[in-house]
């Protein structure tokens, strides 16, 4: 009897021990790496919503999360360096701000979780399998939504009812460029109106562009999507003011940099849903198994700035189906 309660005394003590030594070990906080190719500064209303997002779910930076942020600035040539630095930092999950950032990332690994923030054609880009089943270890989200661009001739007709040719300036780099542009060409049929698409292969490529524009008679720009477009949104914008060129584009940051009008998805309304895939990852979902998904927000946003520096009056019904308005 004395030996059964000295063993049952020691598997307590054993068991006690074992727990309080459980209990005061520090529970693992997530280290997620945010990889962007421009610079923090250019976007901040994208960076912003994804970290409204982690908070709406409870992670509150610094606190049970932590961000690795790093920002080629613009420099494509460094993504790799900083791809490699996260991957070096074990980091749980990379969440990258584009087609640029999410290519450097796969080619950095293939066993990281990756969470696109955005891209125009994730299956064309190679990253995952379908939308419906990625594959891999990519997800995330995806700007796929072509038609934007007949909507966007449309408003422009709307504000010049007599509008009869527009230059559409795009790159051919872009894998989701072909389809953006057949779109447009539909609706232009429809509005008889009379595209000329201007390759914009580089930013030195800009200013030649606004001149091939003039040359061609256009009397309005529809801006396409395109990363190297990004850094140059004022420059861009300005170009088209002092050209007296009506120009439409596929995000509100542009309005915001100067240009006259906007159509296209809530960027920040992706990254914000961005948060979400990092926490179904974090809580043990396969980025593989998880959808990418499309969005289901668009902005409607002008600029009576611009408008009024051009000499162009918005109509009332065009201005108040507009989801922003800056006076």
């Amino acid at each position: 009897m004395r030996r059964r309660s000295v063993i049952c005394l020691l598997l307590t003590v054993f068991l006690l021990t074992g727990s309080l030594v459980q209990a005061q070990q520090p529970t693992k906080i997530p280290r997620i790496g945010y990889l962007g190719a421009s610079s923090p500064t250019t976007n901040p209303a994208r960076i912003e919503a994804f970290r409204r997002g982690l908070r709406e779910l409870g992670y509150v930076e610094e606190k049970n999360i932590v961000i690795e942020w790093r920002y080629a600035e613009g420099k494509p040539d460094g993504l790799p360096a900083l791809a490699a630095e996260l991957v070096r930092l074990k980091v749980d999950i990379i969440v990258t701000s584009g087609p640029s950032s999410t290519r450097v990332a796969k080619e950095a690994t293939s066993t990281i979780p990756i969470v696109m923030g955005q891209d125009a054609d994730p299956v064309g880009n190679g990253f995952v399998a379908s939308l419906a089943r990625p594959g891999g270890n990519i997800t995330g989200l995806s700007t796929l939504a072509p038609e934007i661009s007949g909507k966007q001739l449309e408003f422009l007709k709307e504000i010049v009812p007599r509008l009869s040719r527009v230059a559409v300036f795009g790159n051919s780099k872009e894998p989701a460029n072909p389809q953006s542009l057949k779109e447009a060409e539909l609706a232009a049929g429809a509005f008889r109106i009379k595209l000329q698409y201007v390759d914009v292969p580089s930013p030195k490529e800009i200013e030649p562009a606004f001149r091939a524009a003039n040359k061609g008679r256009a009397g309005a720009v529809l801006v396409l999507g395109a990363f190297i477009f990004n850094p140059h949104r004022a420059q861009i914008a300005d170009l088209a003011a002092r050209n007296r060129l009506p120009a439409i584009y596929n995000a509100g940051e542009w309005v915001e940099s100067g240009g006259l009008m906007s159509y296209g998805t809530s960027f920040p309304d992706l990254f914000r849903r961005a948060a979400t895939y990092v926490d179904k990852i974090l809580k043990g979902a396969k980025p593989g198994d998880l959808p990418v998904e499309q969005p289901t927000k668009f902005e409607f946003v002008i600029n009576l700035k611009t408008a009024k520096q051009i000499g162009l009056t918005i109509p009332p019904n065009v201005l108040a189906r507009a989801d922003k308005v800056i006076k």
